[in-house]
């Protein structure tokens, strides 16, 4: 356990190079034991146009095959355009999901901290905890949950903005299908309201496409966006990405 926690310590302490490893749903007793997996892109261009842009995450699991399943996560993005930071954000999640009494329903337990120096969000940490159903399957080979909770959140921006506290229902639907024995499709939708103003929220919509290339390696596209209905002074409201990354699983 000690050592554990010293490899924890150490990937927080070295995650400026950490995007999400994946969002397809974790299952209890999927995988028993330590498992992790990471990711990696890179892309650098030179001549007409200089950019360099970096993303990396690494999420390390623990499934107890009975009982609950606990992960750890890292991700985050750098990225310069003609000598120009333009890219600079970082990302840590844990959750821990405990098995109830009721077959398909969970409880789980969430932390997260996060910075996006370009959304002129400093630090944002948030807390919180809440109930995860399973849906039965339609093909087979298919999972499909639906997560209801609540959560404490608080902002510090870099701007003049105000430092935010707030109380925030958080709730999201997942869906993966396995098309082949190691290749998937998932979908993930999160959606976070005020607790006392649904007016205020976050919101994000994620389609991932994960290939099997052989052994432990896998490659996966990724398509991403996410709407913060109130954000920091000058900053746009919504977020598109599109990331390719190569995936390691060990």
């Amino acid at each position: 356990m000690r050592s554990f926690v010293s490899f924890i310590f150490l990937m927080v302490s070295s995650s400026s190079l950490f995007a999400l490893v994946t969002i397809s749903p974790v299952d209890i007793g999927s995988k028993p034991g330590f498992s992790t997996k990471t990711a990696l892109s890179l892309e650098t261009k030179r001549g007409n146009s200089e950019k360099d842009n970096y993303k990396g995450s690494w999420r390390t699991t623990y499934d107890s095959n009975t009982s609950f399943v606990t992960w750890l996560e890292f991700s985050g993005e750098y990225g310069k355009s003609n000598d120009q930071r333009d890219t600079n954000k970082l990302f840590s999640h844990l959750r821990h999901i405990h098995a109830t009494p009721l077959e398909n329903l969970n409880v789980e337990f969430f932390g997260q901290i996060q910075d996006n120096e370009f959304k002129l969000i400093k630090n944002r940490t948030l807390a919180g905890a809440g109930l995860r159903y399973k849906f039965s399957s339609i093909f087979d080979r298919d999972r499909a949950y639906i997560g209801v909770g609540g959560m404490y959140e608080r902002i510090r921006y870099s701007s003049q903005d105000p430092l935010e506290n707030n109380a925030r229902i958080s709730t999201y639907f997942t869906y993966t299908l396995d098309f082949s024995e190691k290749s998937q499709f998932s979908y993930m939708l999160y959606y976070q309201p005020l607790a006392e103003d649904f007016r205020d929220y976050v919101k994000s919509h994620e389609l991932e496409l994960k290939l099997h290339v052989i052994k432990k390696f896998f490659l996966q596209f990724t398509l991403s966006y996410e709407v913060d209905s109130t954000p920091a002074t000058d900053v746009k409201r919504y977020d598109f990405t599109q990331n390719t990354s190569f995936v390691f699983e060990f």
